[in-house]
């Protein structure tokens, strides 16, 4: 390129190959940064700043439905959600990464539970050893939304980054669970008051779900064993 500044791209990539690159110190790669203006960081103290150049936000709501005797669970009967993307440069695309954010949210949120050894050996250690969402997994009836009317003036095209931000409307997956055990609960004339841990796998509903027969397990004092895992 130094030797043809008027050569043709084809010029260029004929004469240049690895080794003559390399001897004549040219770079076959580029790399860049970009620095997003008006960021000033945020002082938790004063609850100062501005941290983010924008903000993504997104609602959803899903129904559900338990097993109380195995804490199996129908994934969701339905889902809905509404995302603000901006003005959407292709909302097929956004409904999509939408629509795959929210099964990787619903993985980490009721199947992918990852186990340690006390020391340190890590057992889940791929989709051979825990649960990952499957085909099956989808909600029966998925309805997807974005905002109308919403306009981003800091970025392309009124445009708004999309695909971390859908992942925790999975969040309403798991609450949806824990309502249904609560109402189980009430059935069975328990507290309603409980604590169920992420991922709210089938042994976890199950063992929520209290009756005659999770009474006959109780669970054993902190401190009096040594477990065989514990919870990454």
């Amino acid at each position: 390129m130094y030797a043809n500044p008027k050569g043709t791209w084809k010029d260029w990539i004929r004469c240049i190959t690895v080794n003559s690159a390399y001897f004549d110190r040219v770079s076959l790669s580029s790399t860049g940064f970009y620095k997003t203006p008006g960021i000033t960081g945020f002082d938790f103290e004063k609850q100062e700043g501005r941290p983010f150049n924008y903000f993504t936000f997104g609602a959803s709501c899903s129904e559900v439905e338990i097993d109380c005797l195995t804490g199996d669970h129908q994934v969701v009967l339905r889902t809905d959600i509404v995302m603000d993307v901006g003005c959407s440069l292709n909302p097929a695309i956004d409904i999509g990464q939408i629509e795959g954010g929210f099964m990787q949210g619903y993985g980490m949120m009721l199947l992918e539970q990852q186990k340690i050894s006390p020391d340190g050996f890590l057992f889940t250690r791929g989709p051979s050893n825990y649960k990952i969402p499957g085909f099956g997994d989808i909600p029966v009836e998925f309805n997807v939304s974005l905002l109308k009317g919403s306009h981003n003036q800091k970025a392309v095209y009124s445009s708004k980054a999309i695909g971390e931000p859908p992942l925790f409307l999975s969040a309403a997956v798991f609450f949806a669970v824990k309502d249904a055990i609560r109402s189980a609960r009430v059935d069975s004339k328990q507290d309603i008051n409980f604590t169920l841990h992420s991922p709210a796998t089938a042994e976890r509903i199950r063992m929520a779900c209290k009756d005659q027969f999770t009474e006959q397990f109780p669970e054993p004092e902190e401190g009096s064993y040594k477990p065989w895992f514990v919870n990454l």
